[in-house]
């Protein structure tokens, strides 16, 4: 698959997907002018955004929204702060998001009360440093209020990152 640059209304369309996904200004944290795509052979759609050589998204063929890749919950984690769109966890169990295992409910200190099932989401420690992101399973009140089962289901762990 190879990297092009990127036209400015393909630019202007993912600014768009990431203010409408994420809210306003994401979409405009997230990309710019010097970010590079890869387009799929089949439909010619985008597919994957890049930083550099860092992955920020994937943009998803069957809803059109994105889907963080570690690089993006980063720039998304400078950029805003907490609640926004985080999962706060206990410490003792960062290892284990780390690794890409999923959040239950038990686990969750804080979220961000605007947070709807099915949205991406990034999962952080006390600290605020990142752990993994993810898709939650469960509101953002749901996580704080629920005392069992999942509450965000991990796509990728920072340890899991860091094999790639």
């Amino acid at each position: 698959m190879e990297r092009e640059k990127i036209k400015i209304l393909e630019l202007i369309k993912l600014i768009s997907i990431g203010n409408y996904q994420f809210g306003k200004p994401i979409g405009n944290y997230l990309f710019s002018p010097h970010i590079s795509v890869v387009h799929s052979k089949r439909t010619g759609r985008i597919r994957l955004i890049y930083e550099d050589d860092n992955l920020i998204a994937t943009l998803r063929p069957t809803n059109g929204l994105l889907a963080l890749a570690i690089h993006g919950a980063k720039i998304i984690l400078k950029k805003t702060k907490p609640p926004r769109l985080r999962v706060q966890v206990e410490n003792s169990i960062a290892d284990f998001i780390k690794e890409g295992r999923n959040v239950f409910a038990k686990h969750v200190i804080k979220s961000d009360p605007n947070i709807h099932p099915n949205d991406e989401v990034i999962v952080v420690d006390q600290k605020d440093d990142l752990l993994g992101v993810g898709k939650a399973v469960l509101s953002g009140e749901e996580m704080i209020a629920f005392k069992s089962g999942i509450a965000v289901k991990i796509r990728k762990g920072i340890k899991e990152d860091e094999k790639n």
